[in-house]
């Protein structure tokens, strides 16, 4: 593939990339999200991100919400099991302008999940760090199973959004003053998490320590952030990869990396870490080099 551009499109901000030769020439962001359009259309936004760049001559690659049902156009869900290099010829095109990633489901009796966005940077894992479960966390965390080139199972866990409702929309975080860095908080989070499986009676306890005087009022943050990690993890490793021994491939940032390999130590799990940009443009490109061949 010599040129193409690339866009991420979630639901609160976009990014995009224009590559020439392998090469990125330009990369643009915008605060345009999905949700944050503001009365322009999804045409609109795109015309203006990628104005300048020669969208009517080179494959437009697109994945995240922009396939939603609040998006520019809803597209398919592929069901799990699908193969990754089948994602590519699934994709749907938009007012002749781009191409949609489709996203992945699972529907059974015993989950039901959906992912959008992330199938990318899953197409992108698999090719520089291969293995039998991917973890890639954030504001709805998602663990994956493959086998052979397939994606066959997968669960959601919301932890990210759990802590950021708990600390600013409940009486756990009501009144608490600026939040610090905390390490030593967040390790204690850690090992309560880890190790106790009433987490819905844990929670208040966060509350009641820092009334109490028995916590910092500025290291709730950190303590709820390792008590809902560690929980996670721990939960995920019992639950969605019991008996597991062969590393995890962990799609993240730096920032989150960290908390999520310190909480897999912890339970015992070792991981292998991709920054999750190089995970979804290893994924589109290898998608736009399908368009043209």
């Amino acid at each position: 593939m010599t040129r193409y551009i690339a866009i991420d499109w979630g639901s609160t901000n976009l990014r995009a990339w224009y590559y020439r030769e392998g090469i990125c020439q330009e990369e643009r962001r915008s605060e345009s999200g999905i949700t944050r359009l503001n009365g322009r259309t999804p045409a609109e936004v795109f015309a203006r991100v990628t104005e300048g760049w020669p969208v009517d001559d080179v494959p437009v690659v697109m994945a995240g919400m922009v396939g939603s049902n609040a998006g520019w156009l809803s597209v398919p869900y592929l069901p799990c099991p699908v193969a990754l290099g089948d994602i590519a010829s699934r994709l749907t095109r938009v007012d002749g302008l781009a191409w949609i990633v489709p996203g992945l489901s699972i529907d059974r009796r015993d989950n039901v999940n959906v992912m959008r966005g992330e199938e990318t940077q899953l197409l992108g894992a698999a090719q520089r760090h291969p293995a039998s479960h991917y973890v890639m966390p954030g504001t709805h965390s998602k663990w994956v199973r493959a086998d052979g080139g397939k994606i066959v199972d997968f669960r959601t866990v919301i932890t990210g959004e759990l802590h950021h409702v708990l600390l600013n929309h409940s009486l756990v975080g009501a009144g608490l003053p600026a939040q610090q860095p905390d390490a030593e908080a967040f390790r204690q989070g850690l090992e309560t998490g880890a190790n106790d499986r009433s987490i819905l009676s844990r929670l208040f306890e966060v509350r009641a320590a820092h009334v109490l005087g028995t916590r910092p009022r500025e290291s709730v943050s950190e303590f709820l952030s390792g008590l809902l990690i560690g929980h996670e993890v721990a939960l995920m490793k019992e639950t969605f990869m019991p008996g597991e021994t062969a590393p995890i491939t962990l799609i993240a940032g730096s920032s989150l990396a960290d908390r999520y390999q310190q909480a897999m130590t912890l339970s015992g799990l070792s991981a292998h870490l991709l920054e999750g940009d190089t995970a979804f443009q290893y994924g589109i490109r290898s998608i736009a080099d399908e368009l043209v061949n």
